[in-house]
């Protein structure tokens, strides 16, 4: 049985681009030309994979994404004609797997298609996943990955996309202890240089916005020759 992916886009042109590529790799392809038409073509469609263009003639993409994620956990790619960073991230963290920017070549979509489906049915072994934790409030600290919030002790934290993504990294990996170099690969997305003093000057950041001493922080600890934690 071939999978089943739904791609949505009020473009014509790309949404029958994307049907013929994926048809030809043997794909089922359900097409939505609007959010509301998709919400529907998802809750009564058995789907394994989701193709979203941000630019929507009803709700956004983002959006549409978010509500997805509130019953289902197949794959995400995102469709945006934006290349800002802030973009990417917000897509990435309101439960979007992948992202590929307009113009695109179909056969890159198909490639990155083949490749979460493979992620997706490998981890997953076809059964659906404990669903992710999409926030943590513990000791007066509260961060939310669906609106991308932090507050603490009630005081909003005006933290950048790059300071956000460390300290909820180290929240999911709390009471462990995360190296330089895991932060730096999994933030980052990049190879981790002995020399690199990135990830140190970003963690001083988010203590100063989070008043924490830097001898004594009661969050974002230290731990020397190791790495950082928050216990």
């Amino acid at each position: 049985m071939s999978e089943s992916i739904l791609v949505v886009d009020d473009e014509a042109a790309i949404a029958d681009l994307v049907e013929v590529y994926l048809k030809n790799d043997g794909y089922t392809v359900y097409k939505c030309a609007d959010g509301a038409s998709a919400l529907a073509c998802v809750e009564s469609t058995p789907l394994d994979l989701a193709v979203l263009d941000v630019m929507l003639p009803d709700i956004d993409g983002f959006t549409l994404c978010q509500k997805i994620r509130e019953n289902h956990l197949f794959p995400i790619i995102m469709l945006t004609a934006k290349v800002e960073d802030m973009d990417k991230i917000m897509g990435l963290t309101l439960g979007a797997d992948d992202y590929i920017t307009k113009p695109f070549n179909p056969l890159e979509l198909t490639a990155r298609v083949k490749t979460q489906l493979r992620r997706y049915t490998r981890y997953n072994a076809g059964e659906l996943p404990p669903r992710e934790p999409q926030e943590f409030d513990f000791r007066g600290l509260y961060i939310a990955k669906t609106n991308h919030k932090c507050t603490l002790y009630g005081e909003d934290l005006n933290l950048t996309p790059l300071e956000f993504s460390i300290l909820w990294y180290l929240c999911e990996h709390r009471g462990t202890v995360v190296s330089s170099e895991e932060l730096f690969q999994a933030v980052w997305g990049e190879k981790f240089m002995d020399s690199n003093n990135t990830v140190m000057t970003h963690i001083a950041r988010l203590r100063e916005k989070m008043h924490e001493p830097s001898r004594r922080p009661k969050f974002v600890k230290t731990v020397w020759g190791v790495g950082y934690t928050i216990e």
